[in-house]
């Protein structure tokens, strides 16, 4: 069985995230797949705000201050973390190497396991303490994604134009799902 975390933190950009876990949500019926779910203190309020839906209720759901997720230990093998959005924040303490809630531990896990850790930070514009953050998280090993939708594939709503950014994710991750790609003639039906 596939394991993963998607943590949400509390930067603008959650329509990402809830498109992340409907292609989970989907995947999870072709195969195997764990995934836990961790936000940060204001992700509910920012949530609730951009989206005006409940939070999804068909994950595992874990504390900010759980330590006793599994995800918290590099024993239980979870093979991959995605903040998404990431905030500025808590990029600031990934790169200090602050691991004061269930966000910062499970993605200091990823770090020290040497496995995927894909941040997408959604801030604009970034100051050079940003870029030196993002710098140094690179330099550890996470991959930054940031949540920068391309056109070529001539997106006509707002869930395509966020798939854009979200397909890639996936992609890193391992999946193989039906998208426009460069190159590809004819869109590919929504999920």
């Amino acid at each position: 069985m596939r394991k993963l975390v998607v943590a949400i933190t509390g930067a603008s950009g959650s329509i990402y995230a809830a498109r992340l876990l409907e292609w989970l949500r989907k995947l999870r019926q072709e195969e195997p797949l764990e995934v836990g779910v961790v936000l940060s203190e204001n992700a509910p309020t920012v949530w609730e705000w951009e989206l005006q839906q409940p939070l999804p209720g068909d994950f595992a759901l874990y504390g900010l201050k759980d330590y006793f997720a599994p995800f918290a230990s590099g024993s239980a093998r979870y093979e991959a973390m995605v903040a998404i959005p990431c905030s500025m924040g808590t990029v600031g303490r990934l790169a200090a190497g602050i691991s004061d809630d269930l966000i910062t531990r499970a993605a200091d896990v990823m770090l020290k396991e040497r496995r995927k850790l894909i941040l997408v930070p959604r801030e604009t514009p970034l100051h050079t303490g940003h870029l030196e953050n993002l710098l140094r998280l690179s330099q550890l090993g996470a991959i930054i994604l940031p949540a920068m939708p391309s056109f070529y594939a001539r997106p006509m709503d707002i869930g395509a134009l966020v798939d854009t950014v979200v397909v890639r994710v996936l992609d890193l991750l391992g999946f193989s799902v039906a998208h426009v790609r460069w190159g590809s003639e004819t869109p590919s039906a929504p999920i």
